[in-house]
């Protein structure tokens, strides 16, 4: 028998992250029919207090009894929080604290409270780009690839994650079972992105003048953060009515974002506001800019007793950026019925609208 969902109770870990606190609005605006959103996050928004039905709850994902406290009771996780870290800003040991000893403590608790259902927000990082270069065109959920890991993030993603669908069918209190899907994001854009605005003050440091590294011709998928939000949306509700058939399974976020190389795809934003890309071509050699990671690697290492040293450029990073990595896939549609809620021209005029902001607040200082 399907379980009614009106007057549940819904859980969104990371709820005032960047993907975290969208979800959190469009769970407010479209469902109705859920009694109460529990925000849990280690920093709190409170502009989302303003939100109906929303709770917001401090606490530490990996601390299992605040985990416990800000769960018990709920009818749906949907675990979002993680640590994103590709540039060495904190340690190892937190990223996996927070990614993986997080992860386990939600597990834990939805099996003592018999939480039956739980969405989980992976990364196409799970699967790559990978070091070794290797593209990634057009793939989809069961493409074959080369998946290689020697960084905390995608490493503790992909822990993570195997976790979260190993547990699909365990028995949990109250002779229930626990029903978990992935969904794997390519690279999220869109308003409150914090990427997009270091790149915006990179970019007011050259004069608005951005300088092509990356060929072109490299291509990667991008996803609007509303339409990740909506697939969670349409995930969650559709885990409870049909859980055997999309328990157990990972799907690709996507949307009609075009495939662009980052740099390209980020002057879609970034020239409303008078910004230029300098040549068609790149201007540095790619052993150039390999060196030039690999240094600031060496760095990192040499002042880490000192300082914080984390630039953009390292040696994943640079591999990520110049390796083709797009999806092509129609799962989600089929699965639970997902189609995109924004067109790429809405999506592109509301992060537009949301870059522009930063030259207002530029003029206000």
């Amino acid at each position: 028998m399907m379980p009614s969902q009106e007057g549940q109770v819904y859980a969104v870990t990371g709820g005032c992250g960047f993907l975290g606190s969208h979800l959190v609005r469009m769970l407010a605006e479209r469902c109705r029919e859920v009694a109460e959103i529990r925000v849990f996050d280690l920093h709190l928004d409170e502009t989302l207090r303003t939100l109906s039905n929303v709770r917001l709850i401090q606490g530490d994902i990996s601390s299992l009894q605040d985990v416990r406290d800000a769960l018990a009771g709920s009818h749906v996780v949907i675990h979002t929080a993680s640590l994103v870290d590709v540039w060495g800003r904190v340690p190892a040991s937190k990223v996996t604290k927070v990614n993986v000893t997080g992860t386990e403590n939600v597990l834990r608790v939805c099996e003592e409270e018999g939480i039956q259902y739980l969405v989980y927000t992976s990364s196409m990082e799970v699967v790559g780009p990978n070091i070794h270069g290797d593209p990634f065109y057009r793939g989809n959920e069961d493409t074959e690839y080369r998946v290689y890991h020697d960084q905390p993030y995608p490493l503790s993603k992909s822990k993570a994650e195997k976790m979260v669908l190993d547990a699909n069918g365990r028995k949990i209190k109250g002779g229930k079972s626990l029903y978990t899907c992935s969904l794997r994001p390519t690279g999220i854009y869109g308003e409150g992105h914090e990427l997009m605005r270091q790149f915006y003050r990179q970019g007011l440091r050259t004069g608005r003048r951005v300088f092509r590294a990356i060929p072109p011709s490299t291509e990667h998928g991008r996803v609007y953060v509303g339409n990740v939000a909506w697939m969670h949306v349409l995930a969650a509700r559709q885990l409870q009515e049909r859980p055997a058939h999309l328990g157990g399974q990972v799907y690709f976020c996507y949307d009609h974002s075009p495939y662009k190389s980052y740099e390209d795809f980020n002057m879609e934003f970034l020239s409303a506001c008078g910004f230029r890309m300098i040549s068609s071509r790149p201007l540095v050699p790619y052993f150039l800019l390999y060196l030039v990671a690999l240094l600031n690697s060496l760095l990192q290492w040499l002042l880490h007793p000192f300082c914080t040293y984390a630039p953009i450029l390292n040696p994943y990073t640079l591999a990520v950026a110049s390796t083709t990595f797009t999806v092509q896939t129609d799962k989600a549609q089929r699965h639970f019925g997902y189609q995109p809620l924004f067109s790429w021209e809405e999506s592109k005029r509301r992060t537009v609208s949301w870059v522009r902001s930063f030259e207002e607040a530029e003029k206000s200082r």
